[in-house]
């Protein structure tokens, strides 16, 4: 259906001079978004447009730009009439100019960029400054104030959105989801995740569908199939979906006024049920969404030489292309842009007219100036429990084994306990399988939907549990992300070869931390984003070659160094002092390497601490180099890589008695970085002193060698350090055969340092005869019995 005058008269949502006043602070909106892709001066054409007024390069979108500020428009008037908490999301690629027109006309760009102020002097560096050198971008960047969602990759809004509803009761996440945007495979999963928001505790999220018809030059999927099929499909998603479409402006009003205001009414409605009836476990609602249909580039030139623009493809970017070469272009951007009648808007001085001034809320009550958008702001540090009290008690090195992930999550499960409404745990469906089910003594899992008698038997699921799995990384990350982005904390673990399916949501938070602590003191440090890699590459010899893949340490490596960490913790100990380490931390993304399966534990908590302090160190009681120069250094970073560094050492212990070795262990991956390329990096003596000028230096590595070889590349030892990794070799193999494929394993490592030590090529020779030995009766046993030899899975360290 459409809007028509009819339907405007049966709805009287609003007064004639409510309807006036709206429609003109839109234009305002409207005029500002134009301004924005066009003018460097002349902001409010108080003279005659010419072309040195015109930016030299066009820059920007403006096809959603009309439709999001409609939306915002009605936000408005809903915030002040029923005083509520809202923050507004903006999904649609480069959809900046409807957030940054908001922001300004609200009052609040000019209190945090004085020099951006409310008069024409300011209004013209606003212009000035969008998509231009030194200026901000097209996106809804850092920069923007009550922004907590870039869009420069489209499909995380929904999911941001949701996040951000996550226990904060009373906001309201109001998500303009773009129809190009909603084609990609994480929107269409974030459409669920009202399956697992509780109206007892959370807040709520009002996604708006903007079907403006069309991506950069295609048209779009949910714009051209039926209404009927479009209902349906949202229905099915689980939402009751209401349809404001149209395009004149008039009733357009009328019908998104009383839609929004029935929204806003039924969000209120279910969670006052849900929360009268709180000892009661609450039945999953069916919450509303509009379908927002309006023309592309609505309110824009219709045509441009004969070719449609409005409602068509070519509204999407700049609508007229060249106005600074062409005059009949100029002369018909001039007539759009005085479309708007800014005079009647803006004051003599510049400045949005009083009785328009009246229609934003006040205070932080103003959607951009909402403090959750700001999370720094509200956030609250955690309470932690002391992590030494969950310590392995760890007499000798190397003589028992347990869990390093399991012991973790006894920690996390305390942490859980001591914050339950401001700490949460995400995973794939993975959260028992990588060994934190622990936590489930503290919380079980959510779940708003339905719950079967047989669930009570192990399925941990329940309506106020507060460990999120869903089996999309991306819905995941994105609720993760947006609840830190708001002021919270929480805690992701994730299989180590498909992590990789969230890098470029990586890639663009990381973006987001470093423009925000480097550049905007104004954003308040926010939580750290902590995430457990396990279920590892060594330990994936049952799932084979698909399971197998270390690289996302890689893609972590390549972001600022201002904002990334990676620690690679060689025994439960060491990873509890790294967990306590990152959840304390603001502003970084922590990765963290550890293994589920049970390994050789080598450190007291003490001896813990002090390893993970300072990041890299020697192990005393693994070297034979004591007050001298070493003959080689062995070093290591993973817990597997360290086990089998380990029993080469022992290996060449037993056999090369008179053999000086220093065993290097490395929990902070970037300590191998100089100090000038990394804030964690080592001085030039720093590094030396550990590794030597010229002796040779074997690296056990847990993932790609090229990463050591990237960070030591400027060392002056580097051409004596040789790096054994993951070479991209595996199936179904035994671990110590996995080993083997890829030359992690003991017996070639020892052999290394044979080769590597001139005095050992030929009086350790026939010790090198028995290790080539041990690698062939390894691979035999295994392919013959279908595990590893006794020997090797009891292994320990010589006492």
């Amino acid at each position: 259906m459409s809007a028509t005058r009819t339907k405007r008269q049966e709805t009287g949502a609003l007064s004639d001079e409510e309807l006036r006043k709206m429609d003109a602070y839109w234009r305002a909106c409207n005029y500002l978004c134009a301004g924005m892709l066009y003018l460097q001066d002349n902001p409010l054409l108080r003279e005659p447009l010419k072309a040195e007024h015109i930016k030299n390069r066009l820059l920007g979108h403006w096809g959603s730009d009309p439709g999001q500020s409609f939306t915002w428009v009605h936000l408005n008037r809903l915030i002040k009439k029923y005083d509520l908490n809202v923050i507004y999301i903006s999904g649609p690629g480069h959809g900046a100019p409807a957030v940054l027109s908001n922001c300004y006309l609200e009052g609040v760009y000019s209190e945090i960029y004085p020099d951006k102020s409310e008069d024409i002097a300011g209004l013209q560096k606003f212009f000035k400054q969008f998509s231009f050198p030194g200026g901000i971008g097209s996106h809804c960047t850092p920069e923007t104030p009550g922004s907590i969602h870039e869009g420069g990759e489209l499909g995380y809004s929904l999911s941001h959105g949701f996040g951000a509803a996550f226990d904060n009761p009373e906001l309201i996440v109001t998500v303009v989801v773009g129809d190009g945007e909603a084609e990609t495979g994480p929107l269409a999963t974030s459409w669920h995740a009202n399956k697992f928001l509780d109206p007892v505790r959370d807040g709520a999220v009002l996604p708006v569908l903007h079907l403006n018809g069309y991506k950069i030059a295609n048209p779009t999927i949910l714009a051209r199939i039926s209404h009927e099929e479009l209902d349906a499909l949202f229905r099915g998603y689980g939402w009751t979906p209401y349809f404001v479409e149209g395009d004149d402006p008039a009733a357009m009003h009328h019908l998104m006024a009383e839609v929004m205001e029935r929204c806003v009414l039924e969000i209120r409605d279910i969670q006052q049920k849900a929360r009268d009836k709180a000892s009661q476990s609450p039945e999953r609602p069916r919450w509303p969404m509009i379908v927002l249909r309006s023309p592309k580039g609505w309110t824009g030139p219709k045509e441009v030489d004969g070719h449609k623009v409005e409602d068509f493809w070519r509204a999407h970017q700049i609508p007229i292309l060249d106005p600074k070469t062409n005059p009949k272009h100029l002369k018909q951007l001039e007539g759009w842009m005085k479309s708007y009648k800014p005079d009647d808007l803006f004051d003599k001085k510049g400045r949005l007219i009083e009785e328009l001034r009246e229609l934003a809320p006040k205070g932080t009550r103003r959607i951009s100036a909402n403090p959750h958008a700001n999370g720094g702001l509200v956030r609250k540090p955690l309470e932690l429990p002391d992590f030494r009290k969950y310590a392995i008690d760890v007499k000798k090195p190397g003589q028992i084994e347990v869990s390093p992930t399991y012991t973790l999550g006894s920690f996390l499960r305390d942490v859980m306990r001591q914050n339950m409404t401001s700490f949460r745990v995400f995973g794939p469906d993975e959260t028992a399988s990588n060994r934190l089910q622990v936590i489930y003594e503290a919380t079980p899992k959510t779940w708003m939907a339905k719950i079967l008698p047989e669930d009570a038997d192990g399925t941990d699921i329940a309506p106020d549990g507060r460990v999120m799995e869903m089996l999309s990384e991306h819905t995941l990350e994105g609720w993760f992300e947006g609840y830190v982005l708001t002021g919270r904390h929480g805690f992701l673990s994730s299989y180590e070869a498909f992590v990789h399916i969230i890098d470029s949501m990586f890639n663009q938070h990381a973006k987001w931390l470093e423009k925000s602590k480097l550049e905007l003191r104004w954003r308040a440090p926010i939580s750290s984003l902590n995430l457990l890699i396990t279920s590892l590459v060594w330990r994936q010899d049952h799932n084979g070659f698909t399971h197998q893949d270390p690289g996302f340490v890689d893609v972590v490596s390549n972001k600022s160094p201002h904002v990334t960490r990676i620690y690679l913790p060689p025994d439960a100990n060491c990873l509890l002092s790294v967990a306590d380490h990152c959840l304390r931390s603001t502003n970084y993304v922590n990765v963290i390497v550890a293994d589920k399966a049970p390994h050789l534990q080598y450190l007291s908590m003490d001896e813990a601490v002090r390893h993970c302090t300072k990041g890299i160190g020697i192990w005393d009681w693994a070297s034979t180099d004591a007050g001298s120069e070493p003959d080689v250094v062995i070093a290591c970073a993973g817990d597997i890589p360290t086990a089998e560094a380990l029993a080469a050492t022992a290996i060449l212990r037993e056999h090369c008695t008179d053999l000086k070795i220093r065993f290097v262990n490395v929990v902070d991956l970037f300590r191998l970085m100089p100090e000038t390329e990394h804030p964690h990096g080592l001085s030039e003596r720093e590094f030396d002193s550990l590794f030597t000028l010229d002796k040779p230096v074997i690296f056990n590595f847990h993932a790609y060698a090229s990463l050591i070889h990237k960070f030591t590349y400027r060392r002056r030892n580097h051409d004596n350090i040789h790096v054994r990794g993951y070479k991209e070799k595996g199936s179904i193999n035994t671990p110590l055969e996995l080993a083997i494929l890829n030359q992690i394993d003991r017996f070639d490592l020892a052999i290394d340092v044979i080769d590597r030590v001139p005095r050992l090529q030929s009086s350790a020779a026939h010790l090198k005869e028995w290790l080539k030995d041990e690698i062939i009766d390894s691979i035999n046993y295994a392919h013959q019995n279908g595990i590893d030899r006794k020997e090797i899975t009891g292994w320990k360290w010589p006492l």
